[in-house]
């Protein structure tokens, strides 16, 4: 059974920081590109950042020098540095496992919330 577990959401003032991580199970850790997406109210899910199976990142406009993904292939785990936060942050985050070889092949985190205040 696959399982991806989202741990460290929770509420910051805008300017903070917080890291979210992602523990994998139930697949070949390094056989997938992992990613974090958020979605706010009323908006569409979309990517924040993503990471290959090598570590190379890309990373939202939006986020750009401000958040930082990696990867620990022995530990199964992907994480996400939020930096100097802002409210437009807020958002459920979720985290993403995608098959390197069967990219329709992807799973899904059950998501995180975090909030970031004015």
């Amino acid at each position: 059974q696959v399982q991806l577990v989202e741990s460290g959401g929770g509420y910051v003032q805008g300017g903070g920081s917080l890291r979210l991580s992602c523990a994998a199970s139930g697949i070949t850790f390094r056989d997938h590109i992992m990613g974090w997406y958020r979605q706010a109210p009323g908006k569409q899910r979309e990517l924040v950042a993503g990471i290959s199976s090598e570590g190379n990142p890309n990373y939202a406009d939006s986020v750009k020098g401000r958040f930082t993904i990696s990867r620990d292939n022995a530990k199964k785990s992907t994480y996400l540095q939020m930096n100097s936060l802002k409210p437009e942050d807020t958002a459920v985050y979720y985290c993403n496992a995608r098959n390197r070889w069967v990219q329709t092949l992807e799973y899904w985190g059950q998501g995180t919330q975090v909030t970031v205040s004015s």
